[in-house]
């Protein structure tokens, strides 16, 4: 375990301790949509709690806070940070969470694309090196650590068939800046679940209906 990892992992610790039973329940209701997420008959389990966490870390405000748990934790009497720490808070509030695109791995460099910001970026040493398609659209969190891109533990990959579906939607976050694409990374996400729930049906028909709610 990283020193990120370790920061993270002791915010968490308090905010999905004890205190906060209820809050955490409320906040799994809310990403899985009461699905039972069973160690030991999920095939994705690791990766979906993963997502979960960092869902809950970064991105959902508690209810009595009206902040996440990163922006929050500094509130906390029971939290004391070193410099270090305090220094490492600062680079993962500037994370960046989008959908992306995947190039090419060269060595241990992965080389990948923000379409929605529509960059490159080059995670180079990444600590992550599989599971990347090149037909895929995927859910990422980085963070900028001494100059260098590093990929966060939640990954969401979409079908290669609901490719064009999502770009066509990515097209309106390029021409308005003003729209906040948090929103439609969540729904985007919620589409994959659905999609592993009714394997039955083709998961363009599903990503087509649910984008067009």
């Amino acid at each position: 375990m990283n020193d990120v990892e370790k920061l993270i992992e002791k915010i968490l610790n308090h905010f999905a301790g004890r205190d906060f039973t209820e809050e955490l329940e409320k906040a799994k209701k809310e990403f899985f949509d009461h699905a039972v997420m069973d160690q030991d008959r999920n095939d994705h389990y690791e990766l979906r709690m993963n997502q979960f966490f960092d869902w809950y870390f970064f991105s959902r405000k508690l209810s009595n806070f009206g902040q996440t748990p990163l922006e929050a934790c500094l509130l906390v009497r029971e939290l004391r940070f070193d410099e270090d720490e305090l220094l490492l808070l600062a680079v993962l509030k500037k994370n960046v969470h989008s959908l992306f695109e995947f190039n090419k791995i060269k060595g241990k460099d992965v080389y990948i694309k923000d379409i929605i910001k529509n960059n490159k970026i080059v995670v180079k040493d990444s600590n992550v090196l599989f599971g990347f398609n090149e037909e895929e659209i995927f859910e990422a969190r980085l963070i900028q650590l001494d100059g260098q891109w590093r990929f966060l533990k939640g990954f969401c990959f979409h079908p290669y068939s609901v490719k064009k579906i999502i770009l066509t939607e990515v097209k309106k976050f390029r021409k308005n800046t003003d729209l906040d694409p948090e929103s439609f990374i969540f729904r985007l996400m919620k589409m994959r679940y659905k999609f592993e729930q009714y394997k039955h049906v083709k998961p363009e028909m599903i990503y087509s209906q649910e984008v067009l709610a």
